[in-house]
């Protein structure tokens, strides 16, 4: 019969298994690190299954690989159906841009130049052009900027654990967290009135996690304290109403 295309779901524990991919296909996509979990997937797990399914494209997302997980760049020259996307819109800081680059083999590369402006909604400028690659020289800002978010975004892991919150150990620019005591819908609405934006997703499975983008020092502090007083309030207001 006809293959149609259709979302594949993590496990119980928000990671990718690939032996759920090992079925008849007409090519394979999952983005590494994961979004919106941030969960990274072992690159020689990965490579284990390519060398098992030479006949399957292998599309490999990595718009957040900067922030600490392994590249499978180093893949491509020995799997050819193996294909590595990268973006600057997250560790390079361009998203206003809208530039992105693939590597891979080199007939996956040409198969890709001959189809790619019939449906790329944003073909490159030479303005964008030249912005990429000033980005890809600047090498000391860019690595100074992941090194600053990796920094930041562990401090802010374990601030929010202090605080009772479950995170998901992520490699992405963002945590993924929920709170046994909380409802996350709530807490979103709560800080979304002080000015303070987190994601929610009302979605099957992740309806009680946000996911909290790794901010400036000053933002991460501002969000802390938010949730400081949001739970602060809760915890007053359980105690009168079971004082009544």
């Amino acid at each position: 019969g006809e293959l149609s295309s259709y979302t594949i779901p993590l496990t119980a524990s928000f990671e990718i298994d690939l032996d759920d991919y090992a079925i008849p296909n007409g090519g394979i996509i999952f983005a590494n690190p994961n979004a919106p979990t941030g969960v990274q997937l072992d690159t020689d797990l990965i490579e284990h299954f390519l060398k098992r399914h030479s006949e399957s494209v292998v599309v490999i997302d990595e718009a957040y690989v900067d922030f600490g997980a392994e590249s499978a760049a180093r893949l491509i020259d020995r799997y050819p159906n193996v294909l590595v996307v990268q973006t600057f819109s997250k560790s390079r800081s361009l998203a206003g841009m809208r530039i992105g680059f693939a590597l891979g083999n080199k007939d996956l590369i040409e198969g890709l130049e001959r189809v790619k402006n019939s449906f790329n909604s944003y073909p490159l400028s030479r303005l964008a052009n030249a912005a990429a690659v000033a980005a890809i020289e600047d090498r000391e800002y860019f690595e100074a900027v992941t090194r600053n978010i990796v920094r930041s975004r562990e401090e802010l892991s374990a601030a929010l654990r202090a605080l009772g919150f479950q995170i998901i150990p992520s490699m992405a620019n963002f945590v993924f967290a929920s709170h046994s005591g909380h409802d996350a819908g709530f807490l979103y609405c709560k800080l979304k009135e002080q000015g303070v934006l987190v994601r929610h997703f009302s979605l099957p499975r992740i309806e009680q996690f946000l996911r909290i983008t790794v901010g400036t020092p000053e933002q991460c502090e501002s969000l802390l304290l938010a949730l400081k007083a949001i739970c602060l309030d809760e915890c007053c207001s359980a105690t009168l109403q079971g004082e009544k």
